[in-house]
């Protein structure tokens, strides 16, 4: 399946995964008790040459719990700058898939996954899995257990996860 870069280009997207908020957060913060897990779910992208997509409304998430974060721990100005520059040198503008644009059109549906899954899925996540679905990006990289609930997902949150869900979403050829 074909789906838009953040230039707009096409890309294949069967070895695309989306970076939920949580997975980014733990990059960009050492101190953040998924730091671990988190580098080793990138190393496992790595090793599976999988693309990173990064949507608009991930970026703004992870800005804003970066933000209260680090107000709520007393950090120095010093510390939020370095922590705000390690997440824009991690995913430049460039590299923002741009879907908020999409915000209005899938209203409905986005209200509809939530009452389909009782609130487990906020508006928030179900804009992120809708989303996912339109640009054919069948796994998605986060700790929330919440993202279990969408059938067109696969979720993974360790690299031995990564290695199943990415045989799944592409079947091993035959020579």
């Amino acid at each position: 399946m074909l789906s838009l870069t953040p230039n707009g280009s096409t890309m294949t997207t069967s070895n695309h995964v989306v970076i939920d908020t949580n997975i980014l957060v733990a990059l960009v913060d050492r101190l953040d008790k998924w730091h671990a897990s988190a580098e080793a779910l990138r190393e496992a992208f790595k090793a599976k040459n999988a693309g990173l997509v990064y949507f608009d409304p991930v970026i703004n998430e992870a800005f804003s719990v970066l933000a209260r974060r680090a107000q709520e721990q007393r950090r120095s100005r010093q510390e939020v700058s370095g922590l705000l520059d390690t997440l824009t040198h991690l995913v430049p503008k460039e590299a923002i898939t741009w879907v908020s644009s999409e915000t209005q059109g899938l209203y409905e549906q986005v209200v509809a996954l939530v009452r389909d899954t009782s609130g487990e899925l906020n508006f928030h996540d179900a804009l992120i899995a809708l989303n996912c679905r339109l640009c054919g990006i069948k796994v998605i990289a986060s700790f929330d257990h919440d993202f279990d609930q969408v059938e067109w997902l696969s979720r993974v949150e360790t690299p031995e996860e990564v290695v199943a869900a990415f045989e799944q979403v592409s079947p091993p050829q035959n020579p």
